[in-house]
């Protein structure tokens, strides 16, 4: 997507380089950030408490984001041992991430709404493709990293929750296979173009329709 509204359009590739600038760092910084204030300064001392982009971007996920539309961000390190509760205070420092794609998401559809109400909207192109996709994204943000499997950040709750003995199989044969389907699904979906998280897409696209008020998706 990146290369090709570079060709036809650099501003429009700019609006959306800086949305996934603005939400991958979000999501990384609230990670660190939750982390340092339940006592683990691991990422701070990694220098990942920062809203500076570049302490986040990991070159090898972040090529195919531009290539393909699909990448992430370097991984915020953290150490249980230095938790108080580890099992639930692992589960905090995980939805951090997903909690800031939420704020960040409704941030740029109260933006929209308040300059559709003033008039303004129309006359800002750019801006109005700016905030869609910062909308969208922080969306699909939030929905893929719920997926309970490793390294996202639903496997911290789906450990979390799945402690008990007749739940430990399941638990592991998830940490097992999870991340090979994952893999195995992204593949299948940049390379051949099928629509294998379409069950992120479109509950992404609907909620991006209802709180911009049908502004945009």
């Amino acid at each position: 997507m990146f290369i090709q509204l570079l060709t036809n359009s650099p501003i429009l590739a700019l609006a959306w380089l800086a949305a996934i600038l603005i939400s991958l760092t979000a999501h990384e910084f609230a990670h660190a950030y939750v982390g340092t204030k339940l006592g683990d300064v691991t990422a701070e001392q990694y220098g990942r408490l920062t809203l500076n982009p570049l302490a986040h971007i990991d070159l090898f996920g972040f090529i195919p984001l531009l290539l393909f539309g699909f990448g992430w961000a370097k991984p915020v390190p953290f150490n249980p041992y230095n938790l108080q509760n580890p099992q639930w205070d692992s589960v905090k420092i995980a939805l951090a991430g997903p909690v800031a794609n939420i704020i960040l998401a409704l941030s740029g559809a109260i933006v929209m709404r308040a300059l559709n109400a003033s008039g303004l909207l129309v006359t800002m192109g750019e801006l109005s493709f700016f905030l869609s996709l910062l909308i969208l994204i922080n969306l699909m943000l939030l929905l893929f990293n719920l997926i309970p499997v490793h390294p996202l950040d639903g496997s911290k709750l789906l450990d979390a929750l799945m402690t008990r003995s007749p739940y430990l199989e399941i638990r592991n044969a998830i940490a097992y296979y999870g991340p090979r389907v994952l893999m195995f699904s992204v593949l299948i979906s940049v390379f051949l173009d099928i629509k294998v998280f379409g069950f992120i897409t479109v509950p992404a696209y609907w909620i991006c329709h209802l709180i911009s008020g049908g502004l945009v998706c």
